[in-house]
């Protein structure tokens, strides 16, 4: 028979996700540079007529949703649309119009929240979650997203449901549920802006955290696994290592994650069961996570020698290898003896990037490298080695940046329980923050390094969007050898 015809996607919507999720990734790392440098250098805290809105406190909410919700939910909305409409054969459903609702929504809800952030206009949580009437448009936008993606699945011409798109939809379904929950809130009035929780005292607490450790649970893990399971198999042309590894994969962490929140909670009025059952299901996340990034890694049986040349390919491993650790590091952490030592220390900000940066990052950026050509059209990247350089600083910068933060955070812990003979604090709380400039500056200098990556991406990007080729050399071959092709069949990416 002959093979059924390719339907036409809908692409526009995804080449407009593709530059707003690197602008987004700059503006958001930018943010996160100024803070660290604050913490370094208190005087950027900037005084005056101004001095108020952006001050650390202020920013620190708009670094956190600039490099989750805008880089990375913007980079899961666009690869979704993506990779459902070619798993599926399908063109978007809704389109064009309700696609386009979509992206330009959630845009609008980014604009919308960091302008909150800056006024101080926040329900002034744990997560400084935006207003009421913010949270009802981000609800409406949700919404329509389902209805894309669902009906997309629906009306699908390819009878199988490739894993990918199961783990997009458990990401789906389930931040809109975290989200009515977690941002149920009483407007003081109709035309007021301010508003009121529904829920107080530890059992807000508890929503605070399930709705936190969900939000990596299901946004920065699910989403992104739904990336690795398309596009590092199709990167490499090989089918994943384990299709019966995916399926447990899935039903393991989409079970356990759901409980594992009251870990952030130890030692504190929650009920002691409670906390025991949140350290009990995030050490059981070992092993559905473990599985997943084996998964991932073990595709590239027999085409190792390909990371001597592909550094898109040497991203996604790398990433894949933070999710590992990362998701070992948590886990580890949840135990409330070690947590005794970890919690409200830099230890945990030095978690939190590993993953942050080392997974959500890296996969973000192999995700867009693979897109941008494969929009376009174009033959192949300006330029792979920008993509090498790339990879390279980055992980500098994460080095840095992490190692800082774990040597940091135990120093911090070890002085705030040192005891002398009779009893007192040995150091004050002051005298812990000063031990930890030059820690600060390596952060700081860590996370400098890891924006002029981005920015080198952006430009590579641009330029091939513009048509641009630079190198012809793949990288890695030996310098004085000719290739017997300018570029590897592989990087030749079909749309």
């Amino acid at each position: 028979m002959p093979p059924a015809q390719t339907p036409a996607y809908n692409e526009s919507v995804v080449r407009f996700g593709t530059i707003m999720a690197m602008f987004w990734s700059i503006v958001g790392m930018s943010v996160g540079v100024l803070i660290a440098l604050q913490l370094a250098f208190p005087d950027l805290n900037f005084q005056g007529a101004l001095g108020e809105y952006f001050t650390f406190g202020r920013l620190r909410p708009l670094h956190t949703s600039g490099v989750i919700f805008a880089f990375g939910g913007t980079v899961l909305l666009a690869s979704s649309f993506y990779v459902v409409q070619r798993t599926c054969r399908a063109r978007l459903f809704g389109d064009p119009w309700l696609p386009w609702f979509v992206m330009i929504g959630y845009q609008l809800f980014i604009v919308m929240a960091a302008v909150g952030y800056l006024l101080g206009v926040t329900q002034g949580r744990e997560y400084a979650e935006p207003e009421w009437f913010v949270d009802l448009w981000l609800t409406v936008v949700w919404v329509a997203y389902l209805i894309v993606f669902l009906g997309t699945l629906i009306k699908r011409s390819e009878p199988h449901i490739y894993v990918a798109n199961w783990f997009y939809l458990a990401f789906i379904v389930t931040v809109a549920m975290l989200h009515l929950v977690n941002n149920a809130a009483v407007p003081v009035s109709l035309l007021g802006i301010k508003s009121y929780s529904a829920a107080a005292g530890v059992q807000d607490a508890l929503i605070q955290w399930w709705y936190g450790h969900n939000a990596v649970g299901f946004f920065l893990t699910a989403g992104f696994l739904a990336i690795m399971y398309y596009f590092v198999p199709k990167h490499i042309n090989r089918p994943i290592y384990s299709y019966r590894l995916s399926i447990v994969h899935f039903w393991g962490l989409i079970f356990l994650y759901i409980w594992a929140g009251p870990h952030h909670l130890h030692y504190t009025a929650l009920p002691d069961w409670a906390q025991t059952m949140g350290m009990v299901f995030s050490i059981m996340l070992w092993m559905p996570s473990w599985g997943g990034m084996i998964n991932g890694i073990m595709t590239l049986s027999g085409s190792w020698e390909r990371l001597r040349y592909d550094p898109v390919l040497r991203l996604m491993v790398s990433a894949l290898s933070f999710y590992g650790m990362s998701t070992f590091e948590g886990p580890l952490m949840s135990i409330k003896s070690v947590n005794s030592l970890s919690h409200y220390t830099d230890w945990t900000i030095g978690h939190v990037h590993s993953g942050a940066l080392g997974w959500v990052a890296l996969i973000s950026f192999s995700c867009i490298y693979y897109l941008v050509p494969a929009l376009w059209k174009r033959e192949r990247l300006y330029s792979y080695q920008m993509v090498n350089w790339h990879f390279w600083v980055s992980t500098i910068g994460i080095i840095l940046y992490i190692c800082a933060m774990w040597v940091s955070g135990i120093m911090q812990a070890l002085m705030w329980r040192a005891y002398n003979e009779y009893g007192f604090l040995t150091y004050s709380f002051a005298e812990s923050v000063a031990e930890m400039h030059p820690y600060y500056l390596i952060r700081a200098l860590g996370g400098i390094v890891f924006l002029l990556g981005a920015l080198i991406m952006a430009y590579n990007m641009y330029r091939t969007i513009q048509g641009d080729v630079r190198d012809e050399v793949p990288v890695g071959a030996r310098k004085g050898t000719k290739p017997s092709r300018a570029v590897p069949d592989f990087m030749k990416q079909a749309a």
